[in-house]
């Protein structure tokens, strides 16, 4: 079978390459903390996620060890199932601030025409 040994060179790419992943996860780290909403927060959440699978998978080749592969599988699943539950989360947070608008709504309108519900009562 195809075994890889890498070179010198492939060696500082791979470092430099490792290197560049983390400082684009340390930025995505500053965009979750200071998202203006919480989808950006997710968004920079998930590419945090995406940029440690990354890492894992260049480590996988650089340490020659075919066992991150593996853990980078199990790390993308566990990544993927957060970002669904909460965007499950956003999705009913969402939900339930509009219905709290809306009863809010109906409860000013009755509250500014009482005098059009005694005349409907009459």
């Amino acid at each position: 079978m195809f075994e890889y040994v890498p070179t010198e060179y492939a060696r500082i790419f791979f470092i430099v390459c490792l290197v560049a992943l983390a400082v684009i996860a340390l930025i995505c780290l500053i965009r979750a903390i200071l998202g203006p909403r919480f989808t950006d927060r997710i968004m920079a959440i998930n590419m945090i996620g995406t940029k440690t699978l990354l890492m894992v998978c260049v480590l996988a080749v650089l340490l020659e060890e075919s066992y991150l592969v593996d853990v980078a599988i199990v790390y993308a699943l566990l990544s993927f199932l957060a970002v669904v539950v909460l965007s499950k989360l956003v999705i009913t947070r969402y939900r339930v601030k509009k219905e709290r608008q809306q009863k809010d709504e109906t409860e000013q309108l009755g509250r500014e025409n009482p005098e059009k519900e005694e005349t409907d009562n009459d």
